[in-house]
């Protein structure tokens, strides 16, 4: 790609925008959907990227407490929540910790649950499944990604309420999603392209957080979890999948 002189090259994704930016110091990049690029060595700061690289954050850290909340809110008696993530990587820690964070006052007792193979996450939620008033919280990572299908399997084998971070996961067979508008992270990297094509530089220009947000509840998997979703949450979705 690099070696086809483009004017700007868009990333998807930390890989991609990794693997970018070891080919090239001096291609524009825009990027969409990263985590955490300060952490990952991509920028130099949101504010001032430097560099050739600048564009859109998946999220930032703190949304992670939002799922916990949603979580109970949904299932008020609740008391022990299993955290998938990807411990691999800066984005697995920085979500547990933020969940981790704001735990105290909804008196849950966390478990973490890494998801680098089908098997492990079998074995680990059907151990969590065990006891009861348990809940699941799916951070966003590639891992989680690629295992979603057995993660919603789980969850309905052993009725087990879960939060995730992306409206996708819903309609494939999730409970309840909070999480960006992704497609609005490429209309406004659109913004970004056009600005480097009429002559700005990347690294002057800063690293936006995402600026709309959606709530996505499937009662199709309320129904077979056997949840009542209130009406407080409900009156709240963006989207609601009957």
């Amino acid at each position: 790609m690099v070696a086809a002189t483009p004017d700007v090259l868009l990333a998807v994704t930390n890989q991609a925008l990794a693997s970018l930016r070891q080919a090239t110091h001096s291609v524009p990049i825009v990027f969409v959907l990263a985590i955490d690029p300060v952490g990952d060595g991509n920028v130099a700061s949101l504010a001032r990227p430097g560099g050739n690289a600048t564009g859109f954050l998946l999220y930032e850290y703190s949304i992670s407490g939002k799922w916990l909340e949603l979580l109970k809110q949904i299932v008020p008696d609740v008391t022990r929540v299993a955290v998938l993530r990807d411990p691999r990587t800066t984005a697995g820690i920085g979500q547990f910790a933020a969940i981790q964070a704001v735990a105290p006052p909804f008196n849950v007792e966390l478990s973490p649950i890494d998801v680098r193979d089908a098997s492990e996450i079998e074995q680990a939620i059907t151990a969590f499944a065990r006891e009861p008033h348990g809940g699941l919280i799916v951070t966003g990572s590639v891992a989680a990604t690629a295992h979603r299908k057995l993660i919603f399997l789980l969850a309905a084998r052993h009725r087990l309420a879960s939060v995730y971070a992306f409206r996708t996961w819903v309609t494939e067979g999730g409970l309840i999603s909070y999480g960006p508008d992704l497609d609005d992270q490429y209309r406004r990297a659109a913004t970004y392209v056009d600005r480097i094509l009429k002559g700005e530089k990347p690294g002057d220009l800063p690293v936006q957080a995402p600026t709309k947000y959606e709530l996505v509840i499937n009662l199709k998997v309320a129904k077979l979890l056997g949840l009542t979703v209130p009406q407080s949450v409900l009156a709240r979705a963006d989207e609601v999948i009957e």
